[in-house]
């Protein structure tokens, strides 16, 4: 633990910055094959989430069974839901009146 120069500081952002030029592999990249470039790339911040946001919205607006399961605020990779995962949802069971 110690502490970064300011020429080892911003050798790290270049190379975050562009990771394919350092020979980094794409599968360390966190925007693998785009869907409408089809290329490998590095997003930072709020890139990262506007992406995201975008990959989600066109899911749901293509109604594939992963953007209806966002939709519907249920888990999305396949995990088993009869019995767990219940404390988010509210469930409402009213009495009657008498």
């Amino acid at each position: 633990a110690g502490e970064l120069t300011n020429e080892e500081l911003e050798r790290i952002v270049t190379i975050i910055q562009n990771p394919v030029q350092y020979k980094i592999p794409n599968w360390f990249l966190n925007r693998q094959k785009d869907i409408f470039d089809g290329k490998y790339s590095q997003i930072l911040a709020n890139g990262l989430e506007s992406k995201l946001r975008e990959d989600l919205e066109r899911l749901k607006k293509i109604r594939a069974h992963r953007g209806l399961r966002h939709y519907w605020g249920l888990r999305v990779r396949g995990q088993h839901t009869k019995t767990t995962g219940r404390r988010g949802r509210t469930v409402g069971v009213s009495k009657k009146k008498e």
